[in-house]
């Protein structure tokens, strides 16, 4: 059947047409805000390259925490900043460190608000890199040893269980990650605390503004050792087939923009929740043409979400939680 028996226009003949037959929506629920938690009293200083976002010090922590509970926000992911480095990032783990006090007081303050500790030692050695760091004199380089780090990133989940973390999501995409941790947490007691993989996770040049606010820069290098090469989607495959053969929860596609590809074949082939992490440089070129006024911002950021939503996400971490939510609630 074609023309002018078939008319596809007549499903959009007004907002209420188009509001019944839409296929896909954004809410509130499928929102997780991403907060940088530093060392030092009366701290809210505005990362330069990411307008809107904050460091935020203990003190000034629970008015962000009010106003994200207020809009109806129900998930926050938590990154660190502290005020020392060392080879091994000893901070990520120490029970007093910078993210367990956060999360302590953010359970106090909000018990209801699930908490998503990001799982990484970048922040927190001096080197920048996600793991231990050995120098191979053979080859004449630096080398982040696989195993080794395991050990210290099961520490680092264990402590941010113990603190209180609702989910605990590794970044670090060293081999076997997830079981390692999983085995960790069930050994500890906290079987029931699910594990938000960052299963996909590309050497993406993306990140540019998130190391200037979390301070993690590599010191050399960079990770394309242990994060994944942009060209390749089998590879993905087979990164989130190891996930969920260790245990994974959720297995979460970063960035989110340019591998919508990606996020669609883990829809497809898994029944698992799918997060799509809206990362830093996405957020700033949105948010820089907006304050520009290139751009409709608000028009600009929802046709995002849903395209995100369309590939296949569940979830969307995004920088831009809190307008949406404002969006969303006028």
């Amino acid at each position: 059947m074609v023309f002018p028996l078939i008319r596809n226009r007549r499903l959009r003949t007004s907002q209420a047409m188009r509001n019944l037959v839409r296929e896909h929506a954004v809410t509130l629920h499928d929102l997780i805000y991403p907060i940088f938690v530093t060392h030092g009293t009366g701290v809210k200083e505005e990362i330069a390259s990411m307008p809107g976002v904050y460091h935020l010090s203990m003190d000034q922590l629970e008015a962000e925490i009010r106003e994200v509970t207020a809009l109806g926000i129900q998930a926050i992911l938590l990154f660190g900043v502290p005020e020392t480095k060392d080879s091994e990032g000893s901070s990520a783990y120490d029970p007093n460190g910078v993210v367990q006090e956060a999360t302590r007081r953010i359970k106090e303050w909000a018990p209801d608000l699930l908490v998503v500790a990001d799982t990484c030692l970048c922040q927190f050695t001096d080197h920048g890199h996600c793991g231990v760091v050995h120098y191979n004199e053979a080859k004449k380089r630096a080398d982040v040893l696989n195993d080794a780090s395991l050990e210290l990133l099961v520490k680092t989940a264990v402590s941010q269980a113990e603190a209180g973390a609702d989910i605990i999501a590794p970044s670090n995409m060293m081999d076997g990650f997830v079981y390692a941790i999983r085995q960790g947490l069930d050994e500890a007691g906290f079987e029931h605390v699910p594990i938000m993989s960052y299963s996909v996770k590309y050497a993406s040049a993306f990140y540019g503004p998130f190391r200037e606010a979390a301070h993690s820069a590599p010191q050399f290098g960079d990770r394309k050792t242990y994060q994944m090469d942009p060209a390749n989607a089998r590879e993905a495959v087979r990164e989130a087939d190891a996930d969920v053969a260790e245990g994974a929860d959720m297995l979460m596609v970063k960035p989110a923009m340019a591998y919508m590809d990606i996020m669609r074949t883990l829809r497809d082939r898994y029944d698992l929740p799918v997060v799509a992490y809206n990362v830093s440089a996405e957020y700033s070129m949105i948010k820089a043409a907006g304050l520009q006024g290139w751009i409709d911002e608000k028009a600009i950021v929802m046709e995002t979400m849903v395209g995100f939503k369309r590939a296949g996400a569940d979830m969307i971490i995004t920088y831009f939680a809190k307008d949406i939510a404002k969006w969303l609630n006028n």
